[in-house]
């Protein structure tokens, strides 16, 4: 007869086997054959040519390629001002305040639309004839331009459409953070005469440490990798100002057919998304950490 703590690693075991054969079959493999590619020259079709380094130093010596990369900044600095938003007004709407509810559904509405809607929308607030110049024009301002045409402010624009539309998952999840912090907790800081930046700093911000955390790593994430607001918004057709890496990798390997070097600015992807999360854990770290 099979003991128990037998029986139980077969159904760990059971349990555990086919997903991380999906995991080793559709994560792990492709990602090794992409590291591969990364050193070769291909177009998909042809026999491969190991190039070993140079697609990578293509990257950061070709000002066409290197630009988008620098474009993604835009939207990381955007991420910042989003996650500090969203921990705000979370803050804000997890205490008694009027009309709350109707707050968090309007903050989070935008996070339900479709991506390719919200940049159709937003191409035709900010275009010569659209919305936004016609506010102005109401105002007496006149001579206004095609903003997504103004090198530095498209970007600008670009990574505030993301702020408005990702704003308010992160502000669902700080909400729920913030609502699992025992209500006696505030009641007794209020009692002992703490003030709000004191119940913010002392008992909220050390208790969703963590959800903080793991918000700013998803929000980096998808500010490296950012690519159907400004495709749809401008699609790259005001010179490669407004190009990111997504956009400029998904041309390369669909248009141009250069798989080698797609492949390399895939793991340049990674990297970053690995350095910048190494500096988040160093910023966060607590003295009991190691």
């Amino acid at each position: 007869m099979i003991r128990y703590k037998t029986q139980r690693r077969i159904m760990i075991t059971g349990f555990l086997f086919v997903p991380l054969v999906l995991l080793l079959l559709f994560t792990y493999l492709p990602s090794l054959f992409v590291f591969y590619f990364s050193f070769q020259q291909w177009n998909g079709i042809s026999d491969m040519e190991f190039v070993k380094f140079q697609n990578y130093v293509a990257i950061f010596t070709d000002p066409e390629i290197f630009k988008p990369l620098l474009n993604s900044f835009y939207y990381m600095v955007g991420a910042v001002v989003q996650m500090a938003l969203g921990l705000f007004l979370a803050t804000l709407l997890s205490f008694k305040v009027v009309l709350k509810n109707v707050f968090k559904g309007t903050f989070f509405f935008p996070y339900l639309i479709n991506s390719v809607a919200v940049g159709l929308m937003f191409s035709f607030f900010f275009r010569s004839d659209g919305v936004l110049n016609s506010i102005l024009h109401i105002f007496a301002i006149r001579n206004t331009p095609d903003w997504l045409r103004l090198n530095f402010w498209n970007n600008v624009l670009l990574a505030g459409v993301s702020i408005w539309k990702y704003m308010g998952f992160n502000l669902v999840m700080f909400i729920g953070a913030i609502q699992s912090i025992s209500k006696e907790i505030y009641e007794a800081a209020e009692i002992d005469g703490a003030n709000k930046f004191q119940i913010f700093f002392k008992i909220i911000y050390p208790a969703i440490r963590n959800i903080i955390l793991l918000n700013l790593i998803l929000a980096i994430k998808g500010a490296v990798s950012v690519y159907e607001i400004p495709y749809t918004m401008t699609g790259g057709t005001f010179g490669t100002s407004t190009f990111v890496i997504k956009t400029l990798q998904i041309g390369i390997s669909t248009r141009y057919r250069q798989v080698g070097l797609a492949s390399a600015m895939s793991f340049v992807l990674l990297g970053i998304v690995l350095v910048v999360t190494v500096i988040q854990r160093l910023m966060f770290k607590e003295k009991n950490d190691f």
